[in-house]
């Protein structure tokens, strides 16, 4: 059972009524957007609600029991409201949203809906829209130990126990742009392809210091180097930009051992016998 307001429960028990959504965004790094569908800005709840990013919403689906509910928003990319920089930044992943239902007559009156985070975001057309995830959303997250083949420890952490120093370091420079997330790199001759894929890039210097992605592609073919990242960054790349990267790991046993020297921190279960041992039938003989 929901309790109204009693404002805004006199607001509906009227004939005709006064309402508008509103969608207040609390990024990552801490700052707190208020959009409205309606077509003047609102105060409510200590939170402007901005009109001018257009936004709409979907219907919220909900469901019984632990199922996931949810819905969409969609709104304009706009500098002073939402920049597509932040987006491709990363400071939209993750945050929270509060959908709130707001008497435009009376902005007193309120009631905050509902609760949930910020999924997939689609950018196209000067516009982007957003998955609104569920509370619930949070217990599809994997929690505690996984028991596969594979290690489940990060490169370098303490369970790892791998000093990303010396060899698992470089320092390099972007040459030349190839593409949104592709470059060719400088300072990275001496090492063989593959080195850097599934390691860590982050830019030191140039108008995306600070931005970080992990490395989709390290190739290198007749001595030129290009590493391709998974992440666009939020500015154009350009050539000169300084970066550090950190060699990479596909979580296997033989990497671990070969690579790392570091089979005996291994947090995988390499021996673990597979579907095929446990769907095989018993054979006389076998």
């Amino acid at each position: 059972m929901r309790d109204i307001p009693a404002g805004l429960s006199a607001a509906l028990a009227e004939g005709v009524t006064t309402l508008a959504r509103g969608w207040r965004i609390t990024r990552r790094d801490g700052a707190v957007i208020g959009l409205t569908e309606h077509d003047d800005d609102l105060f409510a709840d200590g939170t402007v609600f901005r009109a001018a990013g257009g936004v709409t919403g979907s219907e919220e689906a909900s469901a019984l029991g632990f199922a996931v509910g949810g819905g969409e928003m969609a709104a304009a990319l706009s500098s002073d409201l939402i920049d597509e920089a932040d987006l491709l930044a990363g400071l939209y992943d993750g945050a929270s949203v509060e959908l709130v239902l707001i008497d435009w007559a009376a902005p007193a009156n309120f009631l905050r809906l509902r609760r949930g985070t910020i999924g997939d975001v689609r950018r196209e057309g000067g516009a982007f829209t957003a998955e609104l995830r569920g509370l619930a959303s949070a217990l599809n997250v994997v929690r505690g130990r996984l028991f596969t083949r594979a290690c489940d420890a990060d490169l370098g952490d303490a369970r790892c126990g791998v000093a990303l120093t010396g060899a698992f370091r470089a320092e390099g420079t972007v040459a030349a742009v190839e593409g949104a997330g592709l470059f060719v790199a400088g300072g990275l001759g001496a090492y063989a392809a593959g080195w850097f894929t599934q390691g860590r890039l982050a830019m030191d210097s140039g108008t995306n210091a600070g931005f970080a992605s992990e490395v989709k592609a390290h190739a290198v073919a007749g001595g030129v180097v290009r590493v391709e990242l998974w992440q666009r960054p939020p500015e154009p790349l350009a050539a000169g930009d300084a970066f550090t990267v950190t060699a990479g790991c596909d979580k296997r046993l033989a990497t671990c051992r070969d690579r790392f020297a570091n089979a005996l921190n291994f947090r995988g279960f390499p021996h673990m016998p597979g579907n095929d041992a446990v769907l095989r039938v018993a054979t006389p003989g076998g």
